[in-house]
């Protein structure tokens, strides 16, 4: 039987997204297992979901460290100890500092609701509205220094309507999110990718 890769999700919100993995994971369409969510959010109800699925969880509270970089040493520990092989960002709304880039080179997701490198950062269907593109989606990427700027693995378009509004656009995006991001995540574990400069090529 093929191993299945160990998954580390953070999370700062409801995991709308992590929601989408699991079931991924008990259809037995992505072969991993979530070794731990962790939340620097204390109520979030991402860890509700992993709970309900018996998936370990943990918070880690931010304000209970001095630096920064104490506190991602701590969420690094956490990784370690359920021997995590990649981490998801689902809803983690931290920049990740060089060092667990470095640690996980690679093996870092995160996903976008919008088409990078257009509209990186918060509030991002409102400025795509504002600036008038007829296209939105989202996008599935390699975690950087940066902001939103990693190699893309996969993106997902979605027309953006005439009489739209940040939370209908943002549904739809949603919807789209839920489908690609498992995907992007089977392609990495399975080897099915390879970055060449910037370009995420298919195998």
């Amino acid at each position: 039987m093929i191993n299945k890769a160990k998954l580390g999700v953070l999370v700062s919100g409801r995991g709308s997204n992590l929601h989408s993995i699991i079931d991924n994971i008990e259809e037995g369409k992505l072969n991993a297992e979530i070794a731990v969510v962790i939340s620097d959010v204390r109520d979030a109800y991402a860890l509700e979901r992993a709970r309900k699925h018996n998936i370990k969880t943990c918070f880690i509270n931010p304000k209970d460290f001095k630096a920064r970089g104490e506190f991602f040493d701590e969420i690094a520990k956490n990784l370690e100890d359920g021997n995590v092989e990649y981490v998801i960002l689902a809803g983690f709304m931290r920049i990740i500092p060089a060092s667990l880039i470095n640690a996980y080179k690679n093996k870092i997701l995160n996903i976008h609701p919008a088409l990078l490198p257009s509209f990186p950062g918060l509030g991002v269907q409102k400025k795509a509205l504002e600036y008038g593109v007829k296209y939105s989606g989202c996008t599935v990427h390699f975690v950087d220094e940066g902001c939103d700027t990693g190699p893309i693995v996969l993106q997902a378009v979605v027309p953006v309507l005439d009489d739209d509004t940040e939370k209908t656009l943002s549904q739809r995006i949603l919807k789209e999110e839920h489908r690609i991001y498992p995907e992007a995540i089977e392609l990495v574990i399975n080897d099915k990718i390879e970055l060449v400069g910037r370009r995420v090529i298919k195998k």
